[in-house]
């Protein structure tokens, strides 16, 4: 029955998602009572998604360490850049700067597991990138958001530092040490059924904090309509950068395809809770609009991705 409830809730995560965002705003009061909850739900689905993965995939750095590098570098240095000059181009408005940046700089999102193996990718390598990345979250999202802040905003990088360790890296190494502790069987007897409430925690933690934008989407305007637009543009000329990429410098189909999703997807709900805890209420804007088309995109790619395999011979090791 958890099964089928899991492949329920992953086909309509499109339409709950954005689903979640407006009963969030419409529930506004509600919502504000329960943000003591969100940290605990992210460790909870933190620890849930990762129990899948194992220390062997840290082996794919050995094999495959350009391809790791490249994927984390555009995370984190090309994206953010390029999330940079689109906003302060289009918007003139140094919150929304902060809050697109923001929206690309966090970690890669374990759900991006998921879509590389049902386009049948590289998993070892997915998995290595996915942990690589979200061990050195709590370095790299305070490193950039200072950077990007400057002098206007006074933030206090050690808080998110303990906040991304709390919330992403102890979970995950948790998480990690219960499946090689059990040889992988967790994942089948407890991972499998906390699959849906995963789910479910997502939906939660988009609900309670779309509470903080709940008065900029109470009456939308024009801009409000650009900001969700230069989202969806940014989230798509991620996916398709990642598949530039990965075609001209790795060639091999299932690598390609681990690159398109580990460089496309991202785990925005712990940029949601980054952003609505330490940031005003407009730079939450740019960071939750982009729930909504993250899993669009990806079953869009995701058909891109199986044309482009049919055309190409995979290249052997």
């Amino acid at each position: 029955m958890l099964d089928k409830i899991n492949q329920y809730l992953q086909r309509m995560m499109p339409i709950l998602t954005p689903l979640s965002l407006v009963i969030g705003v419409f529930l506004e009061d509600l919502g504000g009572h329960l943000l003591f909850l969100v940290p605990w739900l992210f460790a909870f689905m933190t620890f849930a998604g990762s129990l899948s993965m194992n220390f062997q995939g840290l082996r794919s750095f050995t094999k495959y360490p350009w391809v790791i590098l490249i994927t984390i570098a555009f995370l984190h240095i090309l994206m953010p850049i390029w999330a940079y000059l689109v906003s302060s181009v289009l918007f003139h408005d140094h919150l929304l700067t902060i809050g697109f940046v923001l929206s690309v700089a966090v970690p890669t999102g374990v759900t991006s597991f998921i879509w590389v193996s049902i386009c049948k990718g590289h998993l070892p390598l997915c998995l290595s990138i996915i942990l690589i990345d979200t061990m050195l979250s709590p370095i790299v999202i305070p490193l950039l958001s200072k950077v990007v802040v400057g002098q206007t905003i006074e933030i206090d990088t050690i808080s998110i530092m303990l906040d991304l360790l709390w919330m992403i890296v102890l979970p995950s190494f948790a998480a990690v040490l219960l499946n090689e502790w059990t040889k992988g069987k967790i994942n089948t007897t407890v991972g499998k059924p906390l699959a849906p409430f995963q789910k479910l925690s997502l939906f939660l933690i988009v609900m309670i904090n779309s509470s903080a934008i709940a008065p900029f989407l109470k009456n939308i305007t024009w801009d409000i309509f650009g900001i969700i637009m230069v989202v969806l543009f940014l989230a798509a000329s991620g996916y398709a950068m990642c598949f530039v990429i990965g075609h001209f410098l790795f060639k091999d189909p299932s690598i390609v395809t681990t690159v398109v999703f580990t460089g496309g997807m991202r785990n925005i709900a712990v940029g949601v809770v980054i952003a609505s805890t330490y940031f005003p209420a407009k730079v939450v804007m740019p960071v939750v609009f982009g729930m909504l088309f993250q899993q669009i995109l990806a079953s869009q790619f995701g058909r891109l991705v199986e044309k482009y395999k049919a055309k190409v011979s995979p290249i052997t090791d």
